[in-house]
C-alpha cells in the first residue's frame, strides 16, 4: 500500500495533564523546567504507541514568549534542554526521527500580532540555526497567514535541514487561513517546503484544506486538535489553556476515522495536535497496519 510517516500527538497538553499544574502562558516551557523527564517520557509514550516522529517542545520557546519573565535570559538553554529531551528519548528507538517544531511568534492563531516580514524572518533564522544540529528537520507550526508563511518558511531554509510547513485554518473555513487569507493564495510562496501539512484545527476542516493542498504537488499531511473551539479569551492577551476545552467526542477510534479519510486524500504524514495523545496515535498506527500500509 502506501509508505506513512506518524507523527506524534499534542505535546503542551499531554505536560499540563500529566502535571497537574495550574496553567501559564509559558506553557509547555513551565512544565518543563517545574518537571525534567517529564518531556522525554512523553516522548517515549508516543514512541511506542507507534509515532515515527518525535516533535521536539521548543514551539513556544521564543524570546517574546520569554520577556518578562524570570527566564529571559534563558532562550538558548531552554531550546538546547527541549532538544536533549527529544534525542534521549529518540536514542532508545531505531527508525526515528526528531523534528525541531518552531511556533508562531506572539501567540498561537493571532495573525494580527505577527510581525513584518523582515523582523519574523531574523527571529526565525535565529532558532531554525539554533536547533537544526539536534533534529532530522524543521516543522513549522500553526503557521496562519501569507507573511507569517513566507518568514518562517525561508527561515527555517537556511538552518539546511528539510522544512516542512503546517499550516492552520478556519474551523469553519478549512478553505481560508485563520487570517482569512484563502488558503490557496499561500501556495505560490511554499514551493520550497519538503512537506505541506494542516494542523492545530479540528478535523472537520481538513479535508476541504488538503483539497486545496494537493495543488502544491508536495507530500501532504495533517494533524488536527482535539479542542471545542478556540475562545475569544484565549485570544487575549498572555492565553493560557485553561480557557480552552477538550472534545468529549473525539476518542481514539473517532479521531482515526478522520485521519484515515486524509489517508484516502493523499496524505502521508499524519499525527495529532493539541489533545490527542498516545492512546489516539496507538489507534492510528494499529489502523495504518490494518489497511496494509507501512509505517515509516
Amino acid at each position: 500500500m502506501t509508505e506513512i510517516t506518524l507523527l506524534d500527538g499534542g505535546m503542551g497538553q499531554e505536560l499540563v495533564h500529566r502535571a497537574g499544574d495550574t496553567a501559564t502562558p509559558l506553557w509547555s516551557t513551565q512544565v518543563m523546567i517545574d518537571h525534567p523527564g517529564m518531556v522525554e517520557a512523553v516522548h517515549n509514550d508516543y514512541f511506542n504507541a507507534g509515532a515515527t516522529i518525535a516533535t521536539s517542545n521548543t514551539y513556544a520557546i521564543h524570546r517574546d514568549r520569554l520577556e518578562g519573565t524570570r527566564y529571559a535570559d534563558q532562550f538558548v538553554e531552554l531550546n538546547l534542554a527541549a532538544m536533549t529531551e527529544a534525542k534521549a528519548a529518540a536514542a532508545h528507538f531505531k527508525d526515528v526521527r526528531i523534528a525541531g517544531a518552531i511556533g508562531p511568534l506572539k501567540a498561537s492563531y493571532r495573525p494580527d500580532l505577527h510581525p513584518d516580514y523582515d523582523t519574523a524572518f531574523k527571529i526565525y533564522r535565529e532558532k531554525a540555526v539554533l536547533t537544526a544540529p539536534y533534529c532530522d528537520l524543521i516543522l513549522c507550526e500553526t503557521v496562519a497567514s501569507i507573511s507569517h508563511a513566507r518568514s518562517v518558511l525561508d527561515a527555517a531554509l537556511a538552518s539546511g535541514k528539510p522544512v516542512w510547513l503546517a499550516l492552520t485554518v478556519d474551523d469553519t473555513d478549512g478553505t481560508r487561513l485563520r487570517s482569512g487569507e484563502p488558503l490557496a493564495d499561500v501556495l505560490p510562496h511554499v514551493a520550497k517546503a519538503s512537506a505541506l501539512l494542516i494542523n492545530c484545527s479540528v478535523p472537520e476542516a481538513i479535508k476541504p484544506a488538503l483539497e486545496i493542498l494537493q495543488g502544491a504537488g508536495l507530500p501532504l499531511g495533517a494533524y488536527a486538535n482535539g479542542f471545542e473551539r478556540i475562545t475569544e479569551a484565549f485570544l487575549g492577551d498572555k492565553p493560557t489553556v485553561d480557557t480552552l476545552n477538550a472534545r468529549r467526542d473525539l476518542t481514539p477510534d473517532a479521531y482515526a476515522d478522520h485521519v484515515m479519510g486524509w489517508i484516502d486524500q493523499g496524505a502521508t504524514i499524519v499525527g495529532g495536535c493539541c489533545e490527542v495523545g498516545p492512546s489516539h496515535i496507538k489507534e492510528i498506527a494499529a489502523r495504518l497496519r490494518a489497511a496494509g500500509h507501512t509505517i515509516v
